[in-house]
């Protein structure tokens, strides 16, 4: 039976009953009467529904998916949290009831692949500086989400400017500082803004691992007491010991079972090297972090299928990152290595806002201008393991930068953010 006819035969009953005062009181008939006639016009379509088109609509004179093409005068309807159309103004119709918003050029919220935001705050001093402990060499029981502070003024600086998800955690500086997670810069309770609890485990070899503590004191000692931590807790999943005994280990052999990736920073080339041998050696899915003479190790690092997400190339070049180059992102893009760009953990400010000034050096020095963009979008979730950010599409969270002209351009502006489809900043930055 059609809507149509349900509705007649309800309103046919609301009739009878209505004639038939005899039964019962007017009082009693009331109610019931409404009742049934609110259910017809809801059925005929009389009266309005819960709402199921979009809410908001972004038009924009250019619009980067990041699955395709750039769209020329695109659009992109919102419905509650996620994106429900994407496409020309010609092909995607807009609901006379949406809200409209229009920039010159959208694209994907912004990510951060790589920071301290949320654990490191913007004053830099010892009170807001939680990402790196430093009593012991080797904590891979440290949750980030444990440190993360939402409500860090630094957080909603890097929202305003078109960042919308942040990997943040512990930084290098130990053999294991901890774990990373990630967030969304919108929220304002850690459950409100977590989209991932543990992302990876970070490590650091060379002598970034060693200044801190007595021991190690070398770069085979260091990876020596790695291989250790991994040898025993193998040792303790393969005798079937019971998880929940030591926090760390168990931590570790979510690493060794490819459950969580082992984000290992290394930036000279034979220390990267070390983190490929440990990595055939155990088995773990490796991600590199920092790689600053990776251009040095580009046939190896292809060959063994392992991501790179790269040092911010402005930060103040020393130590062992000392040889760094503008022209890494697009050696190792060419060489088909899946390529992100960090702002990293340098305790400065303004920390995030420079990815995408780190993405636009890239793009100067070899790297082409999409994948320069998708690193710290498309690429940047796919390295991470983000299935619902990154791109503009249907079913896709509808986080999104709207810019007043090329994102690239140091003089552009991003003047609207929003973020699971709710504007959360709209003032030009």
């Amino acid at each position: 039976m059609s809507n149509a006819c349900l509705a007649s035969s309800l309103l046919s009953v609301c009739f009878r009953l209505s004639t038939e005062r005899s039964a019962m009181s007017t009082s009693r008939l009331r109610p019931r009467c409404l009742s049934v006639l609110l259910a017809a016009l809801l059925l005929w379509g009389g009266l309005p529904t819960a709402s199921a088109q979009p809410q908001r609509a972004v038009r924009a004179d250019t619009l980067y998916t990041m699955t395709g093409d750039p769209i020329e005068n695109g659009v992109v309807l919102i419905e509650n949290e996620t994106i429900a159309a994407v496409g020309p103004t010609s092909e995607v119709d807009v609901p006379a009831s949406a809200e409209v918003h229009k920039a010159s050029v959208v694209t994907p919220g912004l990510i951060d692949p790589r920071g301290t935001v949320g654990l490191s705050g913007i004053y830099n001093v010892p009170a807001d500086q939680d990402q790196l402990d430093t009593s012991e060499p080797m904590q891979p029981a440290l949750r980030a989400l444990d440190a993360y502070n939402p409500r860090e003024q630094l957080v909603s600086f890097v929202q305003q400017l078109g960042f919308t998800t942040v990997h943040t955690g512990h930084a290098p500086g130990a053999l294991i500082s901890g774990q990373t997670a990630t967030f969304s810069t919108a929220g304002t309770t850690v459950e409100a803004s977590l989209r991932d609890s543990i992302t990876t485990v970070a490590f650091t070899l060379g002598p970034d691992a060693q200044a801190r503590f007595e021991s190690p004191g070398t770069r085979a000692k260091g990876v020596a007491m790695l291989r250790q931590a991994l040898h025993d807790a193998q040792a303790a999943m393969d005798g079937g010991e019971p998880e929940g005994g030591d926090l760390g280990q168990d931590v570790l052999q979510d690493v060794l079972r490819g459950e969580v990736p082992a984000l290992i920073t290394a930036h000279r080339a034979h220390d990267i090297q070390t983190a490929l041998r440990l990595q055939e050696e155990f088995g773990f899915d490796l991600i590199l972090d920092g790689a600053a003479e990776a251009y040095l190790m580009t046939e190896e690092i292809a060959e063994a299928d392992v991501p790179v997400i790269l040092h911010p190339t402005m930060a103040r070049p020393s130590g062992t990152t000392q040889n760094a180059a503008f022209t890494t992102a697009g050696v190792l893009h060419d060489a088909g290595v899946p390529v992100a760009i960090q702002t990293g953990w340098e305790p400065y400010v303004p920390k995030t806002r420079i990815a995408l000034y780190e993405a636009a050096i890239a793009m100067a020095h070899g790297l082409p201008r999409e994948a320069a963009l998708a690193s710290i979008t498309r690429e940047a979730a796919e390295i991470l393991g983000l299935d619902n950010v990154g791109t503009v599409a249907p079913g896709q969270r509808a986080d999104l930068a709207l810019f007043d002209g090329d994102p690239f351009e140091y003089t552009t502006h991003v003047c609207t953010v929003l973020s699971g489809g709710e504007v959360v900043s709209d003032e030009c930055k």
